[in-house]
């Protein structure tokens, strides 16, 4: 597995695929934005030059933010988001940043499962994303 910076035709790629990956829409999430003004940070893996998963992420004064991730559903628990995650967090401690944040929706298991392994704290906000929202905020410090 490879790990790189994003380019336009992994982007073009993801908006056609996410919704399939993610099993409904989802592709609003993707907005232009991640890939043309804070597609910096972004990367893909990629197997024998597939785009298997990605992340979007950008950072916020002197925190990196997790903004968006898609693993190909047959590369799933094969380290690929461990492989994003940490190619994500090296460039936010060379940033200069002191933390990482997430955000996940409630009753997504899998995710807190996920952040906790690898050293996230994890909180239920209530109406983080307006009322009667509540959301799973992760966050983890940096060491670097």
């Amino acid at each position: 597995m490879n790990t790189r910076p994003l380019v336009k035709a992994d982007y073009d790629h993801i908006v056609r695929i996410i919704d399939e990956w993610w099993g409904g829409p989802t592709s609003a999430l993707a907005h232009p934005i991640f890939f043309y003004e804070l597609g910096e940070l972004a990367r893909v893996v990629e197997v024998d030059g597939r785009v298997v998963g990605f992340l979007f992420g950008f950072i916020a004064g002197k925190v990196g933010y997790v903004h968006l991730v898609g693993i190909d559903p047959e590369f799933r628990r094969q380290r690929v988001g461990t492989i994003l995650y940490n190619a994500f967090e090296e460039a936010c401690v060379r940033s200069g940043c002191v933390a990482l944040k997430a955000i996940s929706t409630l009753g997504n298991e899998a995710s807190q499962r996920f952040h906790q392994a690898h050293g996230w704290s994890c909180d239920t906000v209530a109406d983080y994303a307006g009322p009667g929202r509540s959301r799973i905020v992760f966050r983890k410090t940096l060491t670097g």
